[in-house]
C-alpha cells in the first residue's frame, strides 16, 4: 500500500525582510464610488437548524460578490429578482449601472430548504452555476471581454441532491472531448453522531464531458469526499488529475451506497462505544479486558498468542491484530470470560519491568488504565522537574517564559491544518504538509490558468504560495511575502473578507460593517526620512490606508484587481480606486 509522502513547505528568503519597520498609516483620501443597486443582493440567512461553526464558515461568511479573473475589474453578483448582474470598470469617473447578463430560470424563493447561489468562472468562455437548491447549470458565455456580449447559453441543467455551493472549477479540452469538472460543498445531517455537532462536510467532485460536436454534455464521473470542518481552501489541479484542500480536520473519499453506509456505521460505533478495549500493566505481566456482545459464548472467541503478534477474532471477525510493542511468553498467556461477559486476556512479559507505553503498536482503540501506586511512582520520578512555586528564583540570568506577556495575536489556535493532495485516479492521499502554527488566511486568483494561491502566517508574516501540481518534488511556491501582515491581522476581531491583489502590490481586509483597511507593499519615499534610533536613511515606507463606507448595511462581498477594491452591500456597490495604472 503507498504511503503519502509527508511534504514541507519552503519559505524563499530573499522574499523576506527581517529590517521590516511596520506599517505607516497614510491620511491620503481615497477615491471611493458608490453605486445603487436597482435589487437587493439575494443574500440567504442562516435558518435555525444551521447553527453549527460549519454553517457559519461556508455559508454564513459567504462572499456574494464574484470577480471575473479572466478579465480585468470585471465582478458579478445575484439579486433577489434571480439575475446575474455584472459591472466591468472601464473608467471610473464614468461608472455605468450594473447590467443583466442571465437570468435564472427557476424561482428562488419557492425553496425553503435553499443555499445562497454561486458561480464560479471556469474558463474565459464558461460559467458553472449553482441556484442554491440543488441543480448544477453549465453556461456557455463565449467571449466575457467582448464590447458587445454574447448571450449566456445553458449548456447542461441538472439536479443533483441537496443544496450545494460551488467551490471551485475547471475547464479542460483534450482532443474533441471537452470536460468541466466542479468542486461541490454540502454540510449534511449525521443521524448517528452522539458527540458531535451532528452534521459532517462533503464535497463532490463532479465531470461532466462531451465527447463530440453531435452529443450533450452528461456526467461522467462522480467522486465524494468526507469530513469534519469545511475546508480553508479546496481546488482541482488545472489538467483535472488531482485535488488540494487545506482544512483542520482531515477529508477521505467515500465510496456510495452500501460501502458509504458502513463507512459511517463504523465512525459512529468508535464514537458511540469510545475505547474497544482497556488494559492494565505491572511489571511482570499485562491484562486485556473487552467487553462483548450479550450471548457470547467460548466458540465465538479465538485468540492467538504468537511472541510479538496478538491476533482476537469475535465471531468470525477481527477485532484486534497486530505487533506487540515488545515479546511475550506466549505459551503461558492465557484468555477467560469473566461473569459479568467480558473477556480478560493476560499476557505474560518476557522483557520483566519493562514500560509499555503501547499494547499493539500504532493502534490507538484502547485505552490504558494505571493503578494509584503506578501514577504515585511516575510522580516521583518526575518531581525534580516540577516545583511547588510559580517562579521560585525570577532574578536568575534565563527566567522562565511568563505567558502573560503575550499579547493575544501572538497566541496561535491549538488545532493544526494540514495541506492534502489527493491523486484523481486511484482517489489516495500522495501528498501531506501538516501546517502546524501556520494559520490559513485566505485565497487569491493570481493567475486564472493556474490553481488559486493561498496565504498563510508564518511568525508575524504573511506568506503567498502558488499551487504547481506539474512539479511532484516543489508542488508549492513561496511567490509573495506581506510583512508583518500575519501580526497586524489578528488584531482586526470584526475582520470578515481578507484578500490581496493579484499583482501583491497591496492586501486589503473589511470589517463586517462600513471599514476597509488596505496595507500596501513598500515603496520608493520622494523625501529623505531617517531612522532615529538607527541613524540610518530610510529608502521605502509601507503604508496603511483606511476607507470608511457611507452606509450602515453589513457588507456581503469583497474582491481586489490590481487598480480597485470592491465592496458589495445589501444596496450599494463601493469601488475604491487603489493604484493608479502606470
Amino acid at each position: 500500500m503507498e504511503v503519502a509522502a509527508n511534504c514541507s513547505l519552503r519559505v524563499k528568503r530573499p522574499l523576506l525582510d527581517p529590517r521590516f519597520e511596520g506599517y505607516k498609516l497614510s491620511l491620503e483620501p481615497l477615491p471611493c464610488y458608490q453605486l445603487e443597486l436597482d435589487a437587493a443582493v439575494a443574500e440567504v440567512k442562516l435558518r435555525d437548524d444551521q447553527y453549527t461553526l460549519e454553517h457559519m464558515h461556508a455559508f454564513g461568511m459567504y462572499n456574494y460578490l464574484h470577480c471575473d479573473s479572466w478579465y480585468q475589474d470585471s465582478v458579478y453578483y445575484i439579486d433577489n429578482l434571480g439575475r446575474i448582474m455584472n459591472l466591468t470598470v472601464m473608467l471610473d469617473t464614468a461608472l455605468g449601472k450594473p447590467r443583466e447578463v442571465f437570468r435564472l430560470p427557476t424561482d428562488l424563493t419557492a425553496c425553503d430548504n435553499r443555499l445562497c447561489a454561486s458561480v464560479h468562472f471556469t474558463s474565459s468562455s464558461w460559467v458553472t452555476l449553482s441556484d442554491g437548491t440543488g441543480r448544477l447549470y453549465v453556461i456557455g458565455t463565449g467571449d466575457r471581454g467582448n464590447s458587445t456580449p454574447e448571450k449566456w447559453e445553458i449548456m447542461f441543467n441538472e439536479e443533483l441532491g441537496s443544496p450545494f455551493i460551488i467551490i471551485h472549477s475547471i475547464s479542460l479540452l483534450k482532443a474533441e472531448e471537452h470536460s468541466i469538472a466542479t468542486l461541490l460543498l454540502r454540510i449534511e445531517k449525521e443521524e448517528l453522531d452522539m458527540k458531535g455537532s451532528g452534521f459532517y462536510v462533503s464535497l463532490e467532485w463532479v465531470t461532466i464531458s462531451k465527447k463530440n460536436k453531435d452529443k450533450k454534455y452528461e456526467i461522467i464521473k462522480r467522486d465524494t469526499l468526507h469530513g469534519k470542518s469545511v475546508p480553508h481552501y479546496a481546488a482541482i489541479e488545472p489538467d483535472g488529475t488531482g485535488l488540494m484542500i487545506v482544512s483542520y480536520k482531515s477529508f477521505k473519499f467515500v465510496q456510495v451506497g452500501q460501502d458509504l453506509e458502513e463507512n459511517m456505521d463504523e465512525d459512529m460505533s468508535e464514537k458511540i462505544k469510545g475505547p474497544l478495549y482497556y488494559w492494565q500493566q505491572t511489571e511482570d505481566d499485562l491484562t486485556i479486558t473487552i467487553q462483548l456482545p450479550e450471548d457470547s459464548t467460548k466458540e465465538d472467541i479465538l485468540v492467538q498468542f504468537l511472541p510479538d503478534h496478538i491476533n482476537i477474532m469475535l465471531r468470525d471477525h477481527r477485532f484486534l491484530e497486530g505487533k506487540l510493542y515488545s515479546s511475550i511468553d506466549h505459551e503461558s498467556s492465557t484468555w477467560i470470560i469473566k461473569e459479568n461477559n467480558s473477556l480478560e486476556i493476560s499476557l505474560i512479559k518476557k522483557n520483566e519491568g519493562l514500560t509499555w507505553p503501547e499494547l499493539v503498536v500504532g493502534d490507538k482503540q484502547g485505552e490504558l488504565l494505571r493503578d494509584s501506586a503506578q501514577c504515585a511512582a511516575i510522580a516521583e520520578r518526575l518531581m525534580h522537574l516540577t516545583s511547588e512555586e510559580l517562579n521560585p528564583n525570577p532574578d536568575k540570568e534565563k527566567p522562565p517564559c511568563n505567558a502573560q506577556e503575550l499579547e493575544e495575536c501572538d497566541i496561535f489556535f491549538e488545532e493544526s491544518s494540514s495541506l492534502c493532495r489527493f491523486d484523481g485516479s486511484t482517489l489516495k492521499t500522495t501528498h501531506v504538509v501538516n501546517l502546524g502554527s501556520n494559520q490559513y488566511l485566505f485565497s487569491v486568483i493570481v493567475d486564472p490558468k493556474e490553481m488559486p494561491c493561498f496565504c498563510l502566517r508564518h511568525d508575524v508574516d504573511a506568506l503567498l504560495w502558488q499551487p504547481h501540481s506539474s512539479k511532484q518534488d516543489d508542488m508549492w511556491e513561496h511567490i509573495a511575502t506581506f510583512n508583518a501582515l500575519g501580526y497586524v491581522q489578528a488584531s482586526k476581531r470584526d475582520k470578515k473578507f481578507f484578500t490581496c491583489a493579484p499583482n501583491y502590490s497591496y492586501a486589503a481586509l473589511c470589517e463586517c460593517l462600513r471599514r476597509v483597511f488596505i496595507y500596501r507593499q513598500p515603496t520608493p519615499m520622494s523625501t529623505v526620512l531617517y531612522n532615529r534610533k538607527e541613524g540610518r536613511q530610510v529608502g521605502q515606507v509601507a503604508k496603511q490606508q483606511v476607507a470608511s463606507l457611507e452606509t450602515s448595511d453589513p457588507i456581503l462581498g469583497f474582491q481586489a484587481t490590481n487598480e480597485r477594491l470592491f465592496v458589495l452591500t445589501t444596496k450599494n456597490l463601493f469601488l475604491i480606486k487603489v493604484n493608479t495604472e502606470n
